[in-house]
């Protein structure tokens, strides 16, 4: 937010350099980010003097040029020349003497310098207005007054304002600051409690008054929750044009582009005041009646920016008796505005729902200096004196008649919020106690009445214009302010509490396995926990009892519900990344996923992984080896096994994410599901390679961790012993069989079992298929002889025929 310093010297009197107020609004919490310098006139006019042309003569060699001796107040005259068709002996002009700075339309600087123009030299420029910044002709160079004397700087001449103009970096709640005059009014609280007093220099409305009834509209508040106080007067006979120049100047100085007289005294009285008006043109409301009401959704409506937006049925709108006018509170109507044409108004000020108008700047996409204000909440009481205000103003640089009465429609008033104020919580809270008479004194500087006064503490009234002070400690934060956050001692002892945790606390855990992944090539990834109500239809069913959890309030309807699953977010990432040519991907994330059940609503924590492309680059030695779903598997067991979770139980996933798949599980508790993604999931991110995907259930992990003991043992000192088997199969045979067959045989010395080779086809007979797998083979206690692993290899090879009709190979 820009406040201007002389602006804000208007309601309160005071010579402090600009460096000095800033540290107090600072100290006072409106905090200056920066304070800019401005000019009216941008360089000040500064190199610019008063020449009188003493001749001019046509340049030998330029048909459009001329020579000219100017006097610029020097010991003798100057030689300049000049292209303008008016220029002529005897006048006095304004003259950029050599190394002066002017600047373009667009800001950008140049520098006059020496010159020579065909042959002539030239020793400064003969301005035209737009050269100079003091209007935008260029038919000819700008004729001065006759009687001024040469030499004269023409930044005395001309009314050339400079301000100094505070960046403040304003925080949402203090909507009583979003004005001049509420800075100000802050600005003489600080200065009360340095023991300075100033007074607040209000506008006066005190010769308001009605010129006649001519012009009567009338104001129907359909929607009297959506706007509690509507004021509304006419205003007619006016001349729109251009405003006064210090008009002008207040509105540039805070970074705002002049209009019209009509449009700047609104936006004028919205910066001096922080209440937005809106002025309508009178002609062009039917019926001579204001609505203010909700329409139907879907209702189309051309803002003044000539867009063509469509309305919700929550919309607030300001309308007559056959279309809307005016969104409230944010934007205005394409054809209801102040033009040219202009000679009548109708000038509405209001006090709007702050909840309704955030909805709808949001809903539109619009944030303007209205909404601004509105959805942070105005002060209701200052609507009417707005109103006077604004109408005298239009009526001092417009002209024209008040003729109708204010129509002030305010069913309910709003009353002043009441708080208990407890001494003894001023103390506890702020650390320090402040004397009694000292917080009386701040609050009285910040208009809070005091209305009763006991032992323990004192009942308050706060004013209508501090809609964020609504409770105890909201009042000690102002009085805290006030007195100043720097007059507060603190103790020179230092405390600290130890924090306990444990080796199983989550966030070590996730540091743990992020490290671990980290290092095997893997990137982690933060998505979004919002998305697109499209995805669910890829996974919901009509028997699934979760429900996904919809936004109230969502930003766009892409972003309307909380995931279900962290797949989709995955595949928007790798979607982007393999549009920009970075095809294969090593993606992990820690977060959580949400959904309804019955009347809860649940957030369980997830690790996922996300797996697609190569293994590695093709290069001189290899070629590249796609991703392979025993790749995946090797990766979440690893996981598994660094959490100390191994004995575990595999079976075919039933995740409707998964084409094919495996679920472990862990004392018949799932923990991973994973797999390769379907097909039709990947058709709707666009993606065309195989996507492998692990759904670790990341609180069901943490719960195993903490109520499984960590077991150790000793590092054999015997060697093991590998053997391997060629097995001929039947096809439906399958290698866990396998597996459950060699470790019930052999309980004692089988320590591992790996299949290493799967054949099917020539050479073999029909329906047959060959395993060729590994057992490795020892004994903790002793060195294996040649005679025990024979009787063990025969031990398993029996079974294998006896269970599977196997045989060797």
């Amino acid at each position: 937010m820009k406040i201007s310093y002389n602006w804000l010297k208007q309601f309160i009197q005071i010579d402090w350099e600009s460096q000095k107020t800033g540290e107090l609004l600072t100290d006072l919490g409106l905090e200056v980010e920066g304070i800019e310098k401005f000019e009216s006139v941008k360089g000040g006019l500064k190199g610019i003097v008063v020449g009188h042309v003493l001749s001019c003569e046509k340049h030998t060699n330029a048909d459009k040029l001329k020579v000219t001796k100017v006097d610029i107040g020097l010991d003798a005259p100057v030689q300049i020349v000049c292209g303008a068709k008016n220029v002529a002996a005897g006048q006095k002009v304004p003259v950029a003497t050599i190394g002066t700075t002017l600047y373009t339309s667009e800001g950008e600087a140049w520098t006059i310098k020496k010159g020579k123009i065909r042959g002539e030299e030239s020793f400064g420029m003969i301005c035209a207005e737009d050269e100079l910044g003091l209007g935008d002709s260029h038919d000819g160079i700008m004729v001065l007054e006759k009687d001024l004397k040469p030499g004269t700087p023409c930044a005395d001449i001309f009314a050339i304002e400079e301000d100094e103009v505070f960046e403040i970096g304003l925080t949402p709640n203090r909507a009583d600051a979003m004005s001049h005059f509420g800075v100000a009014r802050d600005l003489k609280a600080g200065l009360k409690q340095k023991e300075i007093t100033k007074e607040l220099i209000t506008p006066s409305t005190s010769h308001f008054n009605i010129n006649d009834r001519s012009l009567k509209i009338d104001v129907d508040v359909v929607k009297t929750e959506l706007a509690p106080r509507y004021c509304g007067i006419t205003i007619s006979n006016l001349i729109i044009q251009p405003s006064p120049t210090w008009l002008q100047n207040r509105l540039k100085a805070i970074g705002l582009t002049p209009k019209n007289n009509v449009v700047d005294a609104t936006n004028y009285v919205l910066h001096e005041l922080g209440q937005p008006l809106h002025a309508f043109d009178a002609a062009k409301i039917k019926g001579n009646k204001i609505i203010v009401q909700t329409l139907a959704k879907g209702t189309k409506f051309t803002t003044l920016d000539g867009v063509e937006r469509t309305l919700h049925e929550d919309d607030l709108m300001i309308c007559d008796t056959e279309k809307p006018l005016c969104l409230a509170g944010v934007f205005g109507g394409l054809g209801s505005g102040v033009t040219e044409e202009t000679t009548s108004i109708f000038l509405e000020s209001a006090y709007f729902n702050p909840v309704s108008i955030r909805k709808s700047a949001k809903r539109h996409g619009l944030n303007t200096d209205a909404s601004f204000r509105f959805e942070r909440g105005i002060d209701i009481e200052n609507v009417e004196y707005s109103l006077k205000r604004a109408a005298l103003l239009i009526k001092e640089i417009a002209g024209g008649e008040i003729t109708s009465d204010i129509y002030d429609l305010y069913p309910k008033k709003h009353p002043n919020f009441e708080v208990f104020l407890a001494f003894e919580k001023i103390n506890k809270l702020i650390g320090q106690e402040i004397p009694q008479d000292t917080i009386k004194s701040i609050l009285a500087s910040l208009d809070i009445k005091v209305k009763n006064v006991t032992e323990a503490g004192m009942g308050l009234e706060v004013p209508s214009y501090r809609v964020d002070v609504q409770r105890q400690v909201d009042v000690i934060e102002e009085i805290l302010r006030v007195y100043g956050y720097n007059n507060v001692a603190f103790s020179q002892k230092l405390n600290a509490s130890i924090a306990t945790t444990t080796a199983a606390a989550d966030h070590k855990i996730q540091s743990t396995i992020g490290n671990s992944l980290a290092s095997k090539g893997y990137n982690e990834i933060l998505t979004n926990s919002l998305t697109n109500p499209e995805y669910t239809t890829l996974i919901e069913s009509d028997e699934d009892e979760h429900r996904s959890i919809e936004i109230i309030n969502p930003l766009s309807g892409d972003l309307s519900i909380l995931r279900r699953t962290s797949l989709f977010s995955a595949l928007e990432a790798a979607s982007y990344n393999i549009n920009r040519r970075r095809a294969s991907l090593k993606l992990f994330e820690f977060g959580k996923t949400y959904y309804a059940k019955g009347d809860k609503r649940i957030e369980p924590k997830y690790l996922s992984i996300l797996l697609t492309g190569n293994t590695a680059p093709d290069s001189w030695t290899s070629k590249a080896m796609a991703t392979n779903f025993f790749e995946l598997k090797s990766i979440v067991q690893s996981v598994l096994l660094r959490l100390g979770l191994d004995n575990l139980k595999s079976e075919p996933t039933s995740s409707p994410i998964f084409s094919e798949g495996l679920t472990f599980t862990y004392k018949k508790n799932s923990l991973v599901s994973f797999g390769l993604v379907k097909k039709s999931i990947l058709k709707h991110f666009d993606i065309k390679q195989d996507v492998l995907f692990a759904d670790f259930d990341w609180g069901s992990i943490l719960k195993q961790i903490n109520t499984t003991p960590v077991k150790y043992k000793e590092i054999p000192k015997h060697p093991e012993v590998k053997r391997d088997f060629a097995l001929l199969l039947d096809q439906k045979a399958t290698y866990r069989e396998l597996h459950e067959l060699a470790f019930s045989a052999e309980r004692k010395y089988l320590k591992d079992m790996t299949l290493f080779d799967v054949y099917e086809g020539k050479n073999l007979p029909e329906g047959k298929k060959s395993y060729a797998v590994s057992f490795t083979l020892q004994d903790d206690k002793s060195t294996l002889t040649e005679k025990q692993i024979e009787k063990i290899m025969s031990k398993l090879q029996n079974s294998y025929e006896r269970n599977l009709g196997a045989s060797l190979r």
